[in-house]
């Protein structure tokens, strides 16, 4: 037979030194993407295989080299193993990272799904192999009975055993129900000692009635599924050990690598080898092409190639009559219910004790014959609910749903496709548990609280941003395991979920100062686990797993107790309000999570606030909470935070987008790689933790640098470009309407409004002053009916004549004249109103001190107009004379009304500079304004010099 070669190209470097890899190789189902990996590179490549010229996609979410890949059969996850101790999902073929879904404590060899998806196994150099829950990451199981590395697992297609080699040869079939070991085989394939570059592979045939196996002779043993006996073996011109073998779909053939650099095609019915490839390198990695006839190879230099026509065109082909096996889901993964979930404590026997009886057969081949023909499976599901779920021939095969009976209930529980996960409860500001690392139980604006495990409890401490401001608290040793908890400038609660029946989920409350002794006090749970908790003035909150809200005073009474509607997904307090978020009914079909928010007014005990929240299509809740102002806020994470708001009925902004960064931090932030941590966040600026891809939250240790980030709203490229005036012209207005509506609620109140009345007053100058700015930049553009809408939204009418004499001076006459119209709109309108009030006079001679003292600067125009300085116009210098004002202004103003062009009235332009004296009014700011100490001022105090000792 004539040996051929075939050119291939890079995917991964090699090693250092030109050393060989490890690498794989997989099709997607639809043979439109190949994925590749190797021990030598913390990348995984998806090669788009339709268009070869494309350039790959690339996933370096691992820090070390990738060992293992395995696509799920409905090819939407793909899973790695790597080095780095670590198995992670992917969405596939997009490649978007999805979970750590587990993790070991020495290097993963091996990874692969179960017929359906529902179980990852995963495998290496640690001592047992992991059976992971793909729905909610738990571990269903931990086989053991393997001395060295485990290089090889395969699911039997039946989903009744598993099969797992290691690297001193030895073989062992599993019982997927038991988890027991039904055959173990000693020594039967390649013992390769210490060396990873070469894996022991086996693999099950299409129909799963045997399984294959390198064996000591350069060659491949098949064994029967239920007696582990030889069948037979494959040999031919291999000679060297076999290193990889992979059957093709239908079963018909079977290709080999061997050390002797060899890829040889066999045809299985005849065991002959009919083609084969010579290669410079040895192949570690083969896959058959899920459609036609080809084969995809990767070499230990990290160079792949695929090989057309693999089997000769006389023969059948190798994806025609793949077989077909009933099982219970081919199509997507299942969801486990709670009472069907296995059980993560306890020994293997523990987990069936149920099933003894059924375990004690006489016979595997009357075992198989059950298995294969039982189609009673209610009578059966008493068995499953401690157990791996049945194995899918004992089952009736069902794509939409599968319904069984809870043995102890009565009722029917339902199993159904996995659609968009619901999302978890979280409590903002924690981190995850790492083993070893300290993590944040709760970060805010005010301060930290860490925790760390050490021989059996941890040990708690409590940080201040500002530590001249902020109580010194001492450490505290942890006995609950506290997973969560909630700072304020009073006091912090700790919370734990359930461990056990012994170990109840326990709510704590430590202020601290009182004027008492013994004023911790403690809360325990029988039956029900705290998921969220806040805290506020006077009082704690924690939500529960039987959807109880429960609500504490500061010393501990017991003083509400409501029923919310769904789960709850996270909570937040500030001051007297309480805002929980919970699930109103299951993700939509587009990945959608439903949610609703309630915000409560604790001493009043009324409901403020009620209604959706949104999130972005796709994203989950990351964080939730107040802003410094007591703006109600929420993170997703898709990077985008919104901010409540009173407009439109109640509404919510989204003030800030992760992928459309301001542009004043674009150039130096805006990276795809990067995810947001939110801290907190206050009227102009969000406050972060920005993390590498792919880690989502930071490190408690050393303490995470913060990042402030301005508030801009997700505007559309605008044809002015004038991105970044249209923002501030929007944030301003948002801060004037929350202004208004708090100068509004203090008035019904009976409350002084004084120095936000003054506040709302340099909000509405300033808002004029953008104004301006923004029609100079319509002029140039020669945008004026956009000119016209902004003209009328000038407040002052000193602004609006200022706008006048813009338009004058750019010689825009028509514009001129409407921008005339709307001044004496508004001086007929304050005419009116001031004819309707007593005392209009007095009223009249405040308005037009205000009009003086902040006039808009329209000099400061952008977009390169040439626009004229702002003048006090002749009434209101007259006005000023009157009023006694010195000489040196009587000047300006004679030489401001000798000018005749726009270039001379540039002389008088130190008219804008003066700034006087604002007499007593309702509008003057409050001399005495408190000091909130927060982390932005910390931050503050450290970038801004202390102005008295200049």
């Amino acid at each position: 037979m004539k040996i051929r070669t075939m050119k291939l190209r890079e995917a991964h470097k090699s090693g250092e030194n030109g050393e060989s890899s490890l690498c794989s190789i997989l099709w997607g189902s639809n043979a439109d993407h190949i994925v590749t990996a190797s021990s030598s590179d913390n990348s995984i490549s998806i090669h788009d295989a339709v268009f070869q010229s494309n350039a790959p996609k690339f996933l370096r979410n691992h820090r070390e080299g990738v060992t293992a890949l395995a696509i799920s059969p409905n090819s939407t996850c793909l899973a790695s193993g790597s080095l780095d101790h670590s198995v992670k999902l992917y969405k596939f073929p997009g490649g978007d990272f999805e979970t750590n879904i587990t993790r070991f404590t020495l290097p993963i060899r091996t990874v692969t799904f179960n017929k359906s998806g529902t179980i990852l196994a995963a495998a290496g150099d640690d001592e047992g192999i992991k059976l992971v829950n793909t729905i909610d990451g738990t571990i269903a199981r931990v086989l053991k009975g393997h001395k060295g590395s485990v290089t090889s697992l395969a699911f039997d297609p039946k989903s009744e055993y598993m099969a797992s080699l290691d690297s001193f040869g030895t073989v062992i079939f599993w019982e997927l129900q038991s988890g027991n070991t039904v055959h173990v085989l000693k020594g039967i394939a390649p013992n390769n000692g210490s060396d990873v570059t070469v894996m022991n592979i086996l693999a099950w045939s299409p129909d799963g009635e045997m399984l294959a196996v390198p064996g000591l002779k350069n060659d491949v043993v098949m064994y029967d599924r239920d007696t582990a006996e030889k069948l037979f073996t494959l040999r031919g011109d291999h000679f060297e050990p076999i290193c990889f073998l992979s059957w093709s779909p239908n079963g018909k053939y079977m290709a080999t690598s061997g050390l002797d650099r060899q890829v040889l095609i066999w045809d299985v019915d005849k065991k002959q080898d009919i083609d084969r490839q010579k290669f410079s390198e040895c192949v570690s990695c083969v896959a058959w092409k899920p459609l036609g006839n080809a084969l995809a190879v990767i070499d230990v230099m990290g160079k792949y190639g695929v090989w057309e026509s693999a089997v000769p065109s006389t023969m059948k082909s190798p994806t025609e009559d793949i077989p077909g096996l009933n099982s219970k889901n081919g199509n997507g993964f299942l969801l486990f219910d709670e009472d069907e979930a296995p059980s993560v404590s306890g020994n293997l026997s523990d987990l069936n004790e149920d099933n003894h009886d059924e375990l004690e057969t006489p016979s595997r081949k009357r075992l198989r014959k059950h298995s294969s023909y039982s189609d009673d499976w209610e009578e059966d599901c008493n068995d499953e609910l401690e157990s791996i779920p049945k194995v899918e021939s004992r089952k009736k095969a069902s794509y939409g749903h599968k319904e069984n009976v809870n043995s102890k209930t009565g009722s029917r529980n339902m199993m159904v496709t996995a659609g968009p996960k619901i999302q978890e409860a979280f409590q903002p500001g924690a981190t995850p548990a790492e083993p070893g690392k300290r993590r944040f139980l709760c970060y805010n604006m005010l301060g930290s609280i860490t925790t760390m495990e050490h021989d059996g409890y941890s040990h708690i401490e409590i940080d201040f941003h500002d530590t001249s401001s902020g109580p010194r608290v001492p450490a505290m040793t942890d006995y609950f395991g506290f997973t969560m908890a909630s700072l304020n400038e009073n006091g912090s609660v700790f919370a734990n979920p359930c461990k056990g029946e012994k170990n109840m989920s326990t709510l704590m409350y430590r202020p601290f100062s009182s004027w008492a002794n013994n004023s911790e006090w403690s809360m325990r749970f029988e039956g029900e686990e705290v998921r969220a908790i806040a805290l506020g003035n006077a009082w704690v909150a924690a939500v529960t797993s039987l959807n109880f809200l429960r609500i504490f005073t500061e010393g501990g009474l017991q003083r509400y107790i409501l029923s919310l509607d769904g789960p709850v997904v996270t909570a937040a307090g500030h001051n007297d309000e309480l805002a929980v978020v919970t699930h109103i009914s299951p993700p939509l079909p587009t990945d959608e999570q439903m949610l609703e928010f309630r915000v409560f007014n604790i001493p009043h005990g009324t409901q403020s606030l009620r209604g959706r929240l949104p999130v972005t299509p796709g994203s989950s809740l990351t964080w939730f909470g107040f802003s410094e102002e007591g703006q109600l806020s929420s993170f997703d994470s898709k990077g985008v935070l919104r901010v409540f708001t009173s407009q439109y009925g109640g509404s919510w902004l989204p003030l800030f987008s992760s992928s459309e960064l301001p542009i004043a931090s674009a150039s130096k932030l805006k990276n795809s790689e990067e995810n947001y941590w939110v801290a907190g966040l206050n009227a102009s600026k969000l406050f972060c933790v920005v993390c590498k891809s792919p880690e989502l939250f930071p490190q408690s240790t050393p303490k995470p640098v913060l990042t402030l980030l301005d508030l801009s709203f997700p505007l559309a490229s605008s044809d002015l470009g004038a991105d970044i005036l249209e923002n501030e012209f929007m944030m301003s207005n948002m801060h004037l309407s929350q202004i208004q509506r708090s100068i509004e609620e203090r008035a019904a109140s009976g409350l002084d409004t004084t120095s936000l009345d003054d506040e709302s007053f340099n909000l509405e100058a300033s808002l004029d002053r953008c104004i301006l700015r923004l029609i100079a930049s319509c002029c140039n553009g020669d945008k004026l009916v956009r000119a016209t809408e902004l003209g009328k939204l000038l407040t002052l009418e000193k602004s609006v004549r200022g706008a006048i004499k813009l338009v004058t001076a750019l010689k825009l006459p028509n514009l001129a004249e409407r921008f005339n119209n709307i001044l004496e709109e508004k001086m007929l309108t304050e005419t009116l109103g001031k004819t309707a009030l007593p005392n209009s006079s007095s009223v009249c001679n405040v308005s037009t001190k205000h009009d003086v003292s902040s006039a808009p600067d329209i000099s400061k125009t952008s977009q390169g107009v040439s626009a004229p300085p702002m003048h006090t116009f002749p009434s209101i210098r007259k006005q000023k004379a009157d009023e006694g004002n010195g000489k040196s202004e009587q000047n300006h103003i004679v030489a401001s009304e000798k000018t005749t062009s726009v270039v001379e009235t540039k002389k008088v332009t130190k008219v804008n500079q003066i700034n006087p004296t604002r007499p007593s009014n309702p509008f003057a700011k409050s001399s005495s304004n408190q000091e909130n100490s927060s982390l932005f001022d910390s931050l503050k105090k450290m970038k801004k010099p202390d102005i008295k000792g200049k």
